[in-house]
């Protein structure tokens, strides 16, 4: 079966911002059948380098459903507070 996935980097400039963010983008998710894989902090870089500490990953049943979410009115409504809580860099992957 083949999903899709959203991957984002993230550098958290407002933590009250943030954190309104965080909880309402689930609600954006649900109706594309997609669901929170997990959040993270980064413990140690491994290999190479990423500038964003925190990581977060999102499984979607399809990539017409990442392109739906990410184009939906609910969810671009929250872009402007995502730019202003943190600093984000937004993948999309198949496998």
């Amino acid at each position: 079966m083949t999903h899709a996935y959203i991957v984002g980097h993230i550098t958290v400039k407002d933590a009250g911002r943030w954190a309104e963010y965080v909880a309402s983008v689930p609600a954006t998710l649900a109706p594309w059948g997609a669901e929170l894989v997990f959040r993270g902090r980064q413990v140690a870089a491994l290999a190479g380098e990423l500038p964003h500490p925190d990581i977060v990953v999102a499984r979607f049943p399809s990539m017409a459903a990442v392109d739906g979410w990410f184009a939906s009115a609910a969810y671009q409504a929250l872009i402007p507070l995502r730019e202003q809580a943190a600093e984000v860099v937004l993948l999309s992957y198949e496998t």
